[in-house]
């Protein structure tokens, strides 16, 4: 009874006029960006929160919401049309989507991405609503251990989930710490790692970092290597969306496969919906009947990565909305707004601010239905956008890069700091260190470091508190298992290759 209030209420904050406009604005701009291959949700939400200061954060947060799924669909575009990911999360399409287009079947990749997302996303928006207010009454049981604990486990999450340099990875993660003390410290007020500069006492504001090392560096990594892909030159008509009896049936098993591991993916913090997408991919294979048919143009190929893809993007709010802790880039710069509008997110947020929980989640059903309309309707518009030069777009991302920054204290201190910054995570992509563990060390650092002070002066400086509580010691156990994850998978290969080659 208690879900159904809480659906009532969302829907009747959601479908008001301004909230139907700014969920339609976000999803058709997070389509866009989708489309437009380099520049990302992360990079969009970061170029549109300086915007947002005197938006009502529910509109404000319901369009950035649209963005995210939004440019979930809208990647598998370029993914099926012209073999460029629109976003990483889109990779695993290329492989199937890609071939299907060259046999002529792009319009049924096009549609089974689409439906499979819309199905995916609206099961994921059905176990958020009853997954999330558990997690958050849950949540209402920690304290300093477990939010350090926690915050622990998500950084070492990380080497699982980052790629195949964990050392990178902790690197990267320990950079995002050392930026994220830089101002006063909150217990003596002593400047830290300001060299004299008043402008760094308060600290580096989030929205210059991210307009730096997503806006401007991706401009620099473009000039130097631009996307590049052959457009299929296939016209695509209404009657080629639709897929045939056998595509359905081949495909339907593998959207549910899809969307379950999309959810649970999703709401693992810095699990994400890259991670989701290669995941699904790759069980969808295993689980195959005929896995040669993969990477040859099979329709479960794309049903399966788009399914999970847009089911994690959903399920991935339950650990920012719970505990407040983002799971992938996109939330963290969303965490960067809640914190801009003076909100919270974490277990009480279902107590305080219950009309912006509920009209948020309730939002995706109307952002699921109004991508799921543009994805069968406007597929021939977005077609045409692919032929936009890029010099054109990274000028319009300079621009907005650059106001944002200025934007946050009116200073152009700030717009130098961007720059820095810029030039940071352009030398980070070019010596592969990973971005995502340093945006997620800059929005978790002060929790973290604030945590920690806080349960050593509850324990009298003794460590044994993080192992003395059993949920804060669940969470430490864990990130231990994570952070050694690299050296017990070593291990195991050294142990198959022993049992292969014993002499």
């Amino acid at each position: 009874m208690e879900l159904l209030n809480n659906l009532y209420t969302g829907f009747s904050i959601a479908l008001t006029f301004n909230n139907i406009i700014y969920c339609l604005v976000g999803v058709l701009f997070g389509q866009i960006v989708g489309v437009l291959p380099g520049i990302g949700a992360p990079t969009a939400i970061a170029l549109l929160l300086p915007l947002t200061y005197s938006v009502n954060p529910t509109s404000a947060l319901i369009m950035f919401a649209g963005i995210y799924y939004g440019v979930a669909y809208g990647g598998t575009l370029t993914s099926v049309l012209i073999n460029v990911p629109g976003e990483s999360s889109t990779v695993m399409t290329c492989v199937d989507g890609y071939q299907m287009a060259l046999k002529g079947r792009a319009g049924a990749a096009l549609s089974v991405a689409a439906i499979g997302s819309f199905i995916a996303g609206t099961v994921s928006i059905i176990l958020l609503m009853a997954f999330a207010p558990a997690l958050a009454k849950f949540a209402l049981r920690f304290g300093p251990p477990e939010y350090f604990a926690l915050t622990a486990m998500a950084f070492g999450l990380l080497t699982v989930f980052g790629g195949e340099q964990p050392i990178k990875t902790i690197i990267s993660t320990m950079l995002g710490l050392l930026i994220a003390t830089i101002g006063l410290d909150v217990v003596s007020g002593m400047p830290r790692f300001a060299f004299g500069f008043p402008q760094l006492f308060g600290g580096i504001d989030f929205i210059v970092i991210i307009c730096g090392m997503f806006g401007i560096a991706e401009v620099f990594s473009s000039i130097e290597e631009p996307e590049e892909g052959e457009l299929v030159k296939s016209k695509l008509r209404l009657r080629d969306l639709f897929l045939t009896w056998e595509e359905w049936i081949a495909s339907r098993w593998a959207i549910v496969r899809g969307g379950i591991i999309g959810f649970l993916v999703g709401i693992i913090p810095a699990g994400g919906i890259t991670t989701a997408s290669f995941l699904a991919y790759l069980a969808e294979k295993r689980a195959s009947k005929h896995p040669e048919l993969f990477g040859h143009g099979a329709i479960e190929g794309v049903a399966a990565p788009e399914s999970a893809n847009n089911s994690a993007s959903i399920s991935g709010f339950a650990p920012l909305l719970a505990l407040g802790v983002p799971g992938s880039p996109t939330t963290a710069v969303m965490l960067a707004g809640f914190m801009m509008w003076g909100i919270r997110p974490g277990p009480m947020l279902f107590k305080t601010n219950p009309d912006l929980v509920w009209g948020l989640i309730s939002s995706m059903y109307i952002g699921n239905v109004l991508l799921l309309l543009i994805n069968i309707f406007l597929i021939p518009a977005f077609v045409v956008m692919l032929r936009l030069p890029y010099t054109i777009i990274m000028g319009f991302i300079i621009v907005f890069a650059s106001v944002g920054a200025y934007s946050v204290n009116n200073n152009f201190f700030d717009v130098w700091l961007m720059l820095g910054f810029a030039v940071l995570g352009y030398l980070m992509r070019k010596l592969q260190y990973p971005i995502v563990p340093l945006v997620l060390g800059l929005v978790l650092g002060n929790l973290s470091e604030n945590s920690l002070r806080q349960a050593l002066l509850i324990s009298g400086g003794s460590f044994s508190i993080f192992f003395t509580r059993p949920i804060s010691l669940l969470f430490v156990v864990v990130a231990i298992l994570a952070y050694l994850s690299p050296v017990i998978r070593w291990a195991l290969k050294g142990l198959r290759q022993t049992k292969v080659d014993p002499a």
